[in-house]
């Protein structure tokens, strides 16, 4: 079985940025991409993104680390 690499992160704080969420994943391994969904006709956030990590053990470990955590005032 291979594991996907990209989290999806929802419960986005609406003020969280690219940069905020790479920051906060980037503990648990390398981080490829941020991408935070935002709505086409305001451009702004949706409140939940996707993380691509380089490796399966890093999204492993960032899944169990930040499941819960706060980010932004927002517990993800």
């Amino acid at each position: 079985i291979q594991m996907s690499n990209r989290l999806y992160v929802g419960n986005l704080s609406f003020n969280t940025n690219q940069d905020t969420l790479h920051q906060a994943v980037s503990r648990f391994g390398d981080v490829s991409e941020v991408k935070i969904v935002t709505d086409r006709e305001t451009g702004s956030s949706r409140g939940f993104a996707f993380v691509s990590m380089s490796d399966a053990t890093s999204a492993r470990n960032a899944i169990a680390q930040m499941d819960g955590t706060m980010v932004d005032g927002r517990s993800l």
